[in-house]
């Protein structure tokens, strides 16, 4: 994690609660933290992001960890002890947007599901990314990359003449759609005193609240 404060940016004064994991959640709130947002991150206490495990290592420590998580605070807390609980309640208290990419039903389990939350914090803005969405008959199922391009079609367009399906050099599904739909949201929060979200930012992402 970064201990030098970042630049200011059109995101300054915002504070980002992170409890997303290993890339396309990391990812986006990277983004919220270059653009000069304040991101904490929120992390298994002894074991961390997952990306954590994930090397090369330079010095012991994680490069691909790194450099999704670039800019950020952490913090390792237990949701599921009391204390630890109130310790994270504090901070959305105090923040302008909660992220995750837990498997849908999660933070139900944690009690920490949309409606309690948005009665409890009004105008937080409330950020799932989810691959497959938070309702329909696949919304329960993980989404590894090498599991939704398969579904999506996108490896029938990868790879040699001839050959069979290719996965794709990047994970596209992580770093391209769900990372960017943050900041118009974020825009908004800053502008409506009730924390909605204007049409057009929630449609850049329909698993949004705000």
């Amino acid at each position: 994690m970064s201990t030098h404060a970042p630049k200011a940016g059109p995101l300054e004064g915002f504070t980002v609660i992170d409890l997303t994991r290993v890339l396309a959640g990391p990812y986006c709130t990277l983004l919220l933290a270059d653009l000069g947002a304040r991101v904490i991150k929120v992390e298994q206490p002894g074991l961390g992001d997952d990306a954590r495990q994930i090397g090369p290592f330079v010095e012991g420590d994680s490069a691909y960890f790194m450099s999704v998580n670039r800019n950020k605070e952490s913090i390792a807390l237990d949701l599921k002890t009391p204390a630890d609980r109130a310790v994270f309640e504090q901070l959305l208290a105090t923040a302008d947007v909660l992220v995750e990419n837990f498997r849908p039903g999660t933070m139900e389990k944690l009690g920490y599901d949309w409606p309690t939350l948005h009665a409890r914090f009004p105008k937080l803005v409330f950020t799932s990314a989810s691959g497959f969405g938070q309702t329909g008959p696949y919304s329960r199922r993980p989404a590894p990359d090498m599991g939704v391009p398969p579904i999506g079609g996108t490896m029938s367009l990868t790879g040699h003449p001839g050959a069979p399906p290719t996965r794709v050099g990047v994970s596209i599904g992580d770093v391209d759609p769900i990372p960017h739909a943050r900041t118009p949201a974020l825009q908004q929060r800053g502008l409506r005193a009730d924390g909605r979200v204007q049409p057009g930012a929630e449609a850049a992402d329909p698993h949004a609240h705000s």
